[in-house]
Formats: structure tokens, sequence, C-alpha cells
């Protein structure tokens, strides 16, 4: 399946999961951190692997909290976002101003980040009775294109192209930007679109 060719109608029930994904995270994401959380997914983009590692931005130094996709659609995901960013929820959550990513903000980290996988994994599997579980989510700080690589690209099965849905949080008036990639394993994409009926 050449993801390049993805119909209008293929990638308007895509940005659908997504945006379906994106609320429950945001619910989720209200109580734990115990204010209000607003997330939306304004693109879905199905980018060749070759393009993101040309593009701006890779040598940019994110957090990426990693969970492997288990069951009927085997993939991984990938949600990054600044460092920043990533000190500001580790403090609302601890309750204390954090300069640096500890042992305890990683652990907060693999939190908001098994939430926001579960909760697009739930939006999927509710949407087409797919049976999909995430694995223990791990943290890593380094370069976009660092963290893409030795994650996804030496395992030399999964697909040429990455399904990427361009994130915004709006947290206390702070707009937030992220990525949220869907690395599938071939034949993953194809079961999902097939259950929808979109294929």
């Amino acid at each position: 399946m050449d993801y390049s060719e993805l119909s209008a109608m293929q990638l308007d029930v895509l940005q659908e999961v997504g945006n379906i994904g994106a609320g429950n995270a945001a619910t989720s994401l209200s109580e734990l951190l115990n204010e209000k959380v607003d997330m939306a997914v304004p693109s879905v983009n199905i980018v060749p692997f070759d393009d993101i590692f040309s593009g701006t931005g890779v040598e940019e130094v994110v957090i990426g909290v990693i969970v492997r996709v288990l069951g009927d659609i085997p993939g991984n995901i990938l949600f990054t976002f600044d460092k920043e960013t990533a000190l500001r929820i580790i403090s609302s959550l601890v309750g204390a101003q954090q300069e640096e990513i500890t042992e305890i903000g990683s652990s907060a980290l693999c939190e908001i980040g098994n939430i926001i996988a579960s909760s697009f994994m739930n939006a999927i599997a509710k949407l087409t009775s797919l049976t999909i579980m995430p694995s223990v989510p791990a943290v890593a700080v380094d370069m976009m294109g660092a963290i893409l690589s030795t994650t996804f690209i030496e395992s030399g099965q999964y697909d040429e192209h990455v399904l990427d849905l361009e994130t915004q949080f709006l947290q206390e008036n702070h707009k937030v930007s992220g990525h949220f990639y869907y690395i599938p394993m071939p034949g993953s994409l194809e079961k999902i679109l097939n259950s929808l009926g979109v294929n």
C-alpha cells in the first residue's frame, strides 16, 4: 500500500480517529494534572521517513515517549515535545518547580505518554473492534533524528511511511505543539482502514 496515495476520505477518517483520541487524552490529562487541558489534532500527515530526516528540527533536542503497539496492528507510537513543556508538566505533577528531568520526572512523563498512547489506541480499538495493547512506555531525551532512528529504523521491519498526527495542547493558556507518530509494521494501517470500511 502506497500511503502517499491515500484518498481524501481515508485521511478524513484517520483525522476523526485522531480527534477522538485527542479528546480522550485531554480528559485523562485534565484529571491527572487537576487542571483543564485541551488537545486538538490540527493535521494528519503520511510522511516518508526520508522527509522527516531531511526536515527542520531533526537536530533539536526533544523529549520522546515511546510505546510499542501490540496486538492486531503492531507498530510503535512516539510522542515528542520540547524540554520546556516536559518540565512544566512534571512541575504540575510533583507540585514543585523542576529545572531538570530527574528519575521522578521520567516516571511522570512515562505516565503522560501512557495516557496519551492508550487514549489513541482505545479510540482505534472501539472504532475497529481490533485488539490493541500498549507496552510499558520508555522516555528518551535526545535529538529528534536520533530518537526516530534508534527507536524505529534499527528494527528494519517498519514501513517506509509514518502516520504523523500533529497535536496542539492548551494548558493554562500555554499553547504547546507536539507530534504523535504511529509507525506501523507493514499491513497494520491497511487493517485499520479495512476495519473502518475505507480501504
